[in-house]
């Protein structure tokens, strides 16, 4: 991936710092998998696991602390 797409931590409210922490997660993801085809065929063997969910739950909270801490936790 070359294209440059983040260019801050830096959102207005801990809303949109989850929903970028979920956006981190997914290019992560895709960037690390980059085959769409066989991104696709393994979504089955951790869609119904809960390990799996659990794993890429834990990898969305780590993300949304570091937004949270770029963000001063939304503090004035």
């Amino acid at each position: 991936m070359t294209d440059t797409w983040l260019t801050s931590l830096i959102t207005n409210t801990p809303q949109e710092g989850y929903e970028l922490a979920i956006t981190l997660s997914r290019r992560g993801v895709k960037y690390t998998q980059p085959d769409m085809e066989t991104l696709k065929k393994l979504r089955p063997d951790y869609a119904d696991s809960a390990d799996g969910l659990t794993a890429a739950s834990q990898v969305i909270a780590i993300n949304f602390q570091t937004v949270a801490a770029a963000n001063n936790y939304w503090r004035s």
